[in-house]
Parts: C-alpha cells; structure tokens; sequence
C-alpha cells in the first residue's frame, strides 16, 4: 500500500523546487514567507553569507495594532510595509519573492503588494 504525503510534505517540495531556481545576492535578497494558521511571518536573506538582513511578522504587536481590520490579508499587508521599511532602512531596495511553497494568493499576495507599497522592488 502507498504512503499518503501530507500537504506538509508537498509545500515541502513546492519550497524546494522553488529555491532551485531562487537565490538572493546581497544586491537582492530573498524575501522568505512564512505562513501558519495565525502568523505570517517574512524575513529578508542574503543567501550568499547566509544572514538575516531584516524580518518582520504578525506577532509584533506594532504590526498587529498597525492593521486597518480584523483580517489576516490586512495584518499580512501591514507586514510587508513594515519589512519593506526596514529594508529601505537596512539599504535593500531591491529582492527577490520566496513564496514558500504557498500560492501567489491570499496572504501571501497581500504582503508581497505591502511590500511593494512600502518602496521594495521585486
């Protein structure tokens, strides 16, 4: 009888089948989504030294507070303008989108359109 794969198992492999291609250079860093239940979380890398150049998720009550409504697309909004500034701030101007595995949609499109809002390029 054949194992049955998770979909944990399968954004797994959506994630590694999307990192082959996307790579994040100190001139544009990778923006990594994470997305639970609750939180989304996103963190700006520089896949050369493997440092974490700024991150920024729904957990940090300024985020939570800075949202226009209840919803989790707005919170997700709010936190791709907030890792957008602090990018701006840290002199990333430019990146790359590591969706995670997850579908442009939802969530994730909200933070990506936040982020580019809030000056980011990619």
């Amino acid at each position: 009888m054949a194992r049955l794969v998770t979909r944990l198992e399968k954004r797994a492999a959506r994630h590694r089948h999307v990192r082959r291609k996307v790579h994040g250079t100190i001139e544009r860093p990778r923006l990594s989504i994470f997305r639970s239940l609750r939180h989304i979380y996103v963190q700006v890398i520089d896949d050369e030294t493997g440092h974490t150049l700024t991150a920024a998720s729904s957990k940090e009550p300024d985020v939570a507070a800075l949202a226009s409504g209840p919803g989790k697309k707005q919170v997700a909004h709010v936190v791709g303008t907030t890792v957008a500034q602090r990018a701006i701030k840290a002199g990333v101007t430019r990146g790359v989108l590591d969706r995670g595995g997850y579908k442009y949609h939802g969530r994730v499109k909200a933070l990506a359109e936040g982020a580019r809002e809030g000056g980011l390029d990619f």
